[in-house]
């Protein structure tokens, strides 16, 4: 599938700008059921809106209204993924462990 940017829709300047950290940090989060069902919803409904695209056969272009709704889920889809919790590391666990013992 082709790189689509979000830039038009609004997406929170935190999580622009730390994409790249969180997914090299392979981060985990702790996604609640609601938000799950979210997440599958969304995606369901990515991956059939960009199938019914490719079938279609339309060229790519800035004003397609089927490219926009799938940006727009997309930013949804990161939204939503974005606001669930970080679950801290094993590492970051045991140095929070360690700094209470010693306080």
């Amino acid at each position: 599938m082709a790189t689509l940017s979000a830039a038009t829709f609004p997406v929170p300047p935190a999580a622009r700008l730390s994409v790249a950290a969180q997914f090299a940090r392979k981060q985990r989060r702790k996604i609640t059921p609601q938000a799950g069902k979210a997440l599958e919803k969304l995606g369901h409904a990515v991956e059939y809106l960009t199938d019914e695209f490719v079938k279609s056969g339309v060229a790519f272009s800035a004003s397609n209204s089927q490219l926009e709704a799938v940006q727009l889920l997309m930013a949804l889809n990161r939204r939503v993924y974005f606001e669930c919790p970080e679950v801290p590391t094993l590492g970051e666990r045991l140095r929070s462990l360690l700094h209470r013992a010693t306080n």
